[in-house]
C-alpha cells in the first residue's frame, strides 16, 4: 500500500497538494505515482512566475520507465521551483513528500482546495 499522509490533498491524476494556510501550497507527485514511474531520472519544471490553471502540465518527470506529464492541483502562480529535484530528481523517489516537492505555488482561490480529494478518498481510487 503506498504512502498516503492524510493532512495533503490529492488529485485523480496521483498529484499532491499541501495547504500552508497562507494562500501558498506545496504540489508534487504521490508515493504511488513515483513507485508506477520507477527511478526518476529528469523532471521538467514551470518558470516561477508562471501562472497555471487547474488541470494544465506544469512539466515532466522523466523516468526509466516512461515521461508522464504532472498537472496543477489547482490555479495558481508558481512562486518556487524545487532546485534540488532538477539537479537530483532521484528526490520525488526517496521523499515524494518532503524533498521531492515539485513547486511552491499561490493559490488563485484558497476555497477551491475542497475540490480536492482527501487521503481516505484517494486511498480508495489507488
Amino acid at each position: 500500500m503506498s504512502n498516503i499522509p492524510e493532512e495533503l490533498k490529492y488529485t485523480k491524476d496521483h498529484e499532491w497538494l499541501r495547504d500552508r494556510g497562507d494562500g501558498t501550497a506545496f504540489v508534487g507527485i504521490t508515493d504511488y505515482a513515483q513507485t508506477s514511474l520507477g527511478d526518476v531520472t529528469f523532471a521538467e519544471l514551470p518558470k516561477v512566475g508562471a501562472h497555471l490553471g487547474e488541470g494544465q502540465s506544469l512539466g515532466v518527470v522523466e523516468s526509466v520507465k516512461a515521461a508522464s506529464d504532472v498537472y496543477m492541483p489547482l490555479s495558481g502562480e508558481v512562486i518556487e521551483k524545487n532546485g534540488e529535484i532538477e539537479s537530483d530528481p532521484s528526490l520525488i523517489n526517496t521523499d515524494p513528500y518532503g524533498k521531492g516537492f515539485l513547486i511552491k505555488i499561490k493559490l488563485d482561490d484558497r476555497g477551491e482546495i475542497s475540490k480536492l480529494l482527501s487521503a481516505v478518498e484517494y486511498a480508495r481510487l489507488v
